[in-house]
């Protein structure tokens, strides 16, 4: 058993890629995921690793683009407008095949925006972000115990298919706290071996990182290569679940810190004699388009709630294909839809 702690999402999830063998973290300050920067300042240089404040986001997600290609457990961290600026470092990180974990604590957008909690960077994240064909797994925890088992998932998965993983949290997850029950931490030196890394070529051939190549149907084989890859994550590291979905007649699609609360509405339509249950994304890429299809053969409506214009509601929509009606509620610019919100708005879908 591993040590239970009182701890906030943010330093959660920085203790957690500590446990899971993170060896270098690079970052610039932003809010709302300053303590996972703070947690990584006090504890890593202790431990030997590598901590580095950056001068900017962009030197930083370079940094990480340097760590990764000599194979160590490799992590950044930022909100909103600063994942922005790192996103052609993380197209280049997928292009290069290298494993590296991303969080994003998302504040209200667009622009500067606030540090109210939203989730409106789903696109950004689900979609790849930055230029070219490109995707990352993406991990949408709900509390903070969840924030930290799928912190040592990223760095398993990115390491397993050598790609970027994100974190995609929000300013509510990650300011609050709970107790939670740390994981004993991994013996680096048990971690599978990287036979690509560039740990200098003694004894071996050289290895090179790159993701590009200047001939264009070599670079089209190495695109290739990467949605074969994609096809393999998608077949194999779909996640998510599914909360009194049996016999519903309408389901809340929702994932993170609403996914949270649509769970006490479940209870409070449950008791109206509503029967609402809950269908949660934990991969938001790779999506549940297959459970959730399944699950819309079986239920008259399925409502998406989002702290967002509609995001993710793209893909409930690609997912149902019209087998059922699939309504929309969000709210906008950090304001967070609240119970009593959501159980008015499935009144008026309910049968």
């Amino acid at each position: 058993m591993g040590e239970r702690l009182l701890l906030r999402g943010n330093e959660v999830i920085a203790e957690a890629a500590i446990r899971a063998g993170c060896q270098c973290y690079f970052a610039y300050p932003i809010t709302p995921q300053a303590e996972l920067l703070e947690h990584m300042a006090r504890h890593m240089p202790h431990l030997g690793r590598t901590f580095i404040q950056a001068e900017s986001e962009i030197a930083a997600i370079s940094m990480v683009y340097g760590a990764a290609s000599t194979g160590v457990r490799t992590l950044t961290s930022s909100s909103s407008p600063g994942i922005s600026l790192k996103q052609e470092g993380i197209s280049y990180l997928a292009g290069s095949n290298l494993p590296a974990v991303i969080v994003n604590v998302v504040r209200g957008g667009p622009g500067l925006g606030n540090i109210a909690p939203a989730q409106c960077d789903y696109f950004q994240a689900t979609r790849g972000g930055g230029h070219g064909d490109y995707r990352t797994i993406v991990l949408g925890p709900s509390t903070v115990p969840e924030a930290g088992e799928l912190t040592m998932l990223a760095f398993d998965l990115a390491d397993k298919y050598r790609t970027p993983v994100v974190i995609l949290a929000d300013g509510m997850l990650g300011q609050m706290m709970e107790p939670v029950e740390l994981p004993e931490p991994v013996d680096v030196d048990d971690l599978p071996a990287k036979d690509w890394a560039t740990t200098g070529a003694a004894g071996r051939p050289p290895n090179i990182v790159l993701s590009f190549d200047l001939d264009p149907e070599k670079l089209k084989q190495m695109n290739l290569a990467l949605q074969a890859k994609y096809r393999e994550i998608e077949a194999n590291e779909v996640r998510y679940e599914e909360s009194d979905a049996e016999g519903a007649d309408i389901v809340i699609a929702a994932y993170g810190t609403i996914a949270r609360i649509a769970k006490s509405v479940v209870r409070m339509a449950r008791a109206e004699g509503i029967r609402l249950g809950l269908f949660r994304p934990i991969t938001l890429w790779p999506f549940p388009y297959e459970p959730l299809r399944a699950l819309a053969d079986r239920v008259d409506t399925v409502l998406t709630v989002e702290m967002s214009a509609g995001q993710m509601w793209e893909d409930v929509r690609l997912a149902v294909a019209e087998r059922a009606a699939t309504p929309f509620y969000g709210e906008l610019g950090g304001v967070v839809p609240t119970p009593r919100g959501i159980l008015n708005e499935v009144r008026k879908h309910a049968s």
